[in-house]
């Protein structure tokens, strides 16, 4: 799996990123499990046309010590299906401006 990971957390670190994804993302069906979703504009040749299959997300996962942003895009829906994928340019830039807006709002330095 493709991933982008922060490791080596402190305890203060985890908390504030906890606080962040809460106030910023949806809750996944597991604890410490976050989806980001996936704007319709940005929605790429493999979604469109897709619309049972939405909405689309990137999954973001909080450990003890680690936050990991998985590179992928998933269907809130489907499991398996064409629509779900490695993101595409306009895509991953999207997650990279999450990933690094937290950061910045966060202060972490691991």
């Amino acid at each position: 799996m493709r991933q982008l990971v922060i490791d080596q957390l402190s305890r203060e670190e985890r908390q504030n990123i906890e606080s962040y994804l809460k106030r910023h993302l949806r809750p996944g069906p597991m604890s410490d499990l976050y989806w980001l979703e996936l704007p319709r504009e940005l929605w790429g040749v493999g979604q469109q046309g897709h619309e049972e299959c939405a909405p689309f997300f990137f999954a973001v996962e909080l450990t003890e010590n680690q936050v990991v942003f998985e590179l992928l895009v998933r269907s809130s829906s489907n499991l398996h299906c064409t629509c779900i994928g490695y993101p595409e340019t306009p895509q991953r830039a999207f997650l990279l401006d999450f990933f690094d807006g937290l950061l910045a709002s966060e202060k972490i330095r691991s």
